[in-house]
């Protein structure tokens, strides 16, 4: 966890912000230690009510005694609100949480080379959060760690050597919980519609997601060798994966994937500059 002497700041008090703080506060840094600036009333009153954070609708001199700054607003905000935050943090360590907007933009919108990007994904909210990093040059090994240290409140994380990488992050797993609740959908239809109760269909394709993730995690074998484990030629499992390799469902999510690894690129076009 983060150092109980440090001071946190974040830019952005939604479910993100909210995430991190909830772990950095169950791991024991004070609500008093945390400083937030979220324009929203609702957003500042449920940080109060779940985490006695106090939050500020505008950046403040409060700002100046945060080592680390955490960004966590929207892609089209961010350089407007960098723009108000920049007179307060220009000695902070940044770590930006927006999808897209490259660390070229952040650094020159406040003004300094310390930073670090990050794609995490909604898991977080749970403490399941898969986070991928990617730290500027100017960022020493002591600075990393201390990034570290909160995004592992939330979850799991890894870094990645190049920052174009984290577009692709943004498409498999940053936006990968939506596809697992579309499979779930999905799942629990098909349930209903064989005349399963929805609740029943619903905690049956939960438990199975569930059951499988953590198979393939103790695992070292690739996923398609897992699948063909459970394949019999002849059974349920081959009617279903043959119905799906007919319709060119991999072919299609996999083409769905790539469009959201563009769209992440697109991200940092339009609102980077």
């Amino acid at each position: 966890m983060a150092d109980p002497q440090d001071r946190i700041a974040f830019i952005g008090g939604g479910n993100m912000a909210s995430a991190i703080i909830g772990g950095l506060v169950r791991q024991g840094l004070a609500p008093a230690q945390i400083e937030v600036v979220e324009p929203f009333e609702a957003a500042r009153a449920k940080l109060a009510a779940d985490w006695g954070v106090a939050a500020q609708p505008e950046p403040g001199p409060a700002l100046a005694s945060a080592g680390l700054v955490v960004w966590a607003v929207k892609p089209q905000t961010f350089k407007d609100a960098a723009a108000l935050a920049r007179p307060h943090v220009a000695g902070a360590l940044h770590l930006s949480v927006a999808a897209g907007i490259r660390s070229d933009s952040i650094a020159g919108w406040l003004g300094t080379q310390r930073i670090v990007r990050s794609m995490p994904n909604t898991p977080a909210l749970v403490g399941k959060g898969m986070t991928a990093l990617f730290a500027r040059p100017a960022v020493g090994a002591s600075e990393k760690a201390q990034v570290e240290r909160v995004i592992a409140t939330t979850g799991e994380f890894l870094w990645v050597d190049e920052e174009a990488h984290l577009d692709a992050v943004t498409a498999l797993s940053g936006s990968g919980p939506a596809y697992v609740f579309f499979f779930l959908e999905a799942m629990r239809q098909a349930g209903v519609e064989m005349g399963l109760p929805p609740a029943q269909a619903q905690r049956l394709a939960i438990g199975t997601f569930v059951g499988a993730s953590e198979l393939a995690r103790a695992s070292d074998e690739p996923p398609e060798v897992l699948r063909e484990r459970v394949t019999s030629k002849g059974g349920t499992t081959y009617a279903a994966i043959t119905s799906m390799e007919q319709d060119g469902l991999k072919a299609l999510f996999v083409k769905a994937l790539h469009a959201a690894h563009r769209r992440a690129a697109e991200l940092g076009d339009e609102f980077g500059r």
